[in-house]
């Protein structure tokens, strides 16, 4: 039985596809598992050993998709269900079986701050698009696969770090979702332990400004490692500290503890760090009782309102505390 899974983008969506791609595997006898994704993030999922073979959205959608028609699926596993899926799936004209985005739960909540989103994990829903084939939940979580290439080692960061570190994930996506540059300053400046910034190259600046306050302390990795290298300093960190953004998940398919700090968006969306059954639990900061919040399902580049008190009230000082009963 051959199935096509669609999920185009990005980081920590991908990622949080993995229970479907293993479950499908491992509990349908003979499942043949091809995965479609964009090109930027094909390293999110190049080497997982549940995926048979992979599929790319790159320059050519004509070449893919004539590409895909020659596979002949028997089922189309649709988990991003947006304009461009829907051309895929009229294209190969097999059954498929599509996720459901709670686009308009999302919008009164948005728009009206009503809530009326079910208490269900992101996890689950995608995996209820497999469960007429017999797929259960499994409880193993998330999965994240990193080879022997992408590992880095002892020499890439300072011999200052290598007895253990923070691991703060300072980007995203969005400017809504970070934790401004003064915040992580005063959190380092403070916080007696050694720290790493991850993000990617949009993130250097930042991230040199906030190593200033103690370079020998903090380390900016921001910008000087793909992907699957940030993936795997996540991994041999003790703690992880982020945004909500994609090395959040990553780090919980490595069931490490997490502090997820939250702006324009908010848990009750479903995306919250998960670990499946594990006793692994993670720390949640978030400004209640914000009238304004959320303010978007996604982000914004910066606060509509000017005010950004989602990010701004959330307290360094707290933090610390947090921080130091984990380690």
């Amino acid at each position: 039985m051959k199935f096509l899974i669609i999920r185009f983008s990005s980081i920590g969506d991908i990622v949080l596809t993995t229970p479907v791609i293993r479950c499908l595997k491992q509990q349908v006898p003979d499942a043949a598992i091809h995965f479609l994704v964009k090109d930027k993030f094909l390293p999110v999922v190049e080497h997982n050993p549940f995926i048979d073979r992979l599929h790319v959205l790159g320059h050519s959608w004509e070449l893919m998709t004539e590409e895909l028609k020659t596979e002949n699926f028997d089922y189309i596993i649709d988990l991003h269900h947006n304009l461009k899926t829907l051309r895929i799936k009229r294209a190969l004209g097999k059954k498929a079986y599509s996720f459901y985005k709670l686009n308009i739960q999302k919008y009164f909540y948005t728009a009206f701050k009503i809530n009326i989103l079910p208490r269900v994990h992101i996890v689950d829903r995608y995996l209820k698009t497999v469960e007429s084939f017999g797929v259960k939940n499994d409880g193993l979580g998330l999965d994240y696969f990193i080879s022997e290439k992408d590992k880095t080692k002892k020499e890439d960061i300072p011999a200052s770090h290598s007895a253990g570190y923070i691991a703060c994930v300072i980007g995203a996506a969005h400017g809504t979702k970070r934790w401004p540059v003064h915040k992580w300053k005063e959190f380092c400046t403070k916080m007696d332990h050694p720290v790493i910034l991850l993000g990617d190259q949009s993130d250097e600046l930042s991230g040199n400004e906030i190593a200033s306050v103690d370079p020998i302390k903090v380390y900016n990795a921001c910008g000087k490692f793909s992907i699957n290298e940030s993936a795997d300093l996540v991994k041999k960190s003790k703690l992880v500290i982020s945004n909500d953004t994609g090395l959040m998940h990553i780090a919980a398919a490595f069931k490490k503890p997490i502090i997820s700090l939250w702006g324009n968006t908010v848990p009750s969306f479903g995306m919250t760090p998960y670990y499946g059954d594990s006793p692994v639990s993670d720390v949640i900061m978030q400004v209640n009782k914000l009238w304004c919040r959320p303010c978007s399902k996604i982000g914004y580049k910066k606060c509509p309102l000017g005010h950004f008190k989602c990010m701004e009230k959330i307290d360094a000082e707290e933090l610390i505390k947090k921080v130091s009963a984990r380690i």
